[in-house]
């Protein structure tokens, strides 16, 4: 079934997050402050809004999208063991690679827009490779 949805409603009623940290990805404290959109392929559509840090992800089956809506953030990639810094601000988008680790860092009133293929692996630790 086809179904239309809000994108500004959604993002209404997110709850922000002002001090996310990594270490929130293992407790759910971070829940109220993201929300999936609609299934998509092997994954979703996902919103969130926050300041703070993120834990290392990766995503092993595909590339993810990742958009600022609002606010900016900083995309660390982590490509042949050297993190390269790429600063989004609001309408910037970047393809994140498959099996490419990555996390955001100095986000500040980030509305973020992700389409995330699954399975996703997470790391508190920075990652081997």
């Amino acid at each position: 079934m086809v179904e239309k949805k809000s994108l500004a409603d959604i993002l209404s009623r997110l709850t922000y997050l002002p001090n996310r940290t990594p270490e929130m990805a293992l407790t759910g404290e971070a829940d109220l402050a993201f929300s999936e959109i609609a299934s998509y392929r092997d994954g979703a559509i996902s919103v969130g809004y926050y300041s703070g840090s993120s834990e290392w992800e990766r995503h092993p089956a595909g590339d993810e999208i990742v958009m600022a809506i609002e606010g900016h953030t900083t995309l660390v990639l982590l490509i042949d063991g050297e993190q390269h810094r790429i600063v989004l601000r609001s309408g910037e988008l970047v393809v994140v690679p498959q099996g490419c680790w990555h996390r955001f860092e100095e986000s500040i009133h980030l509305k973020v827009l992700g389409i995330t293929p699954q399975p996703s692996d997470h790391s508190l630790d920075f990652p081997d490779g």
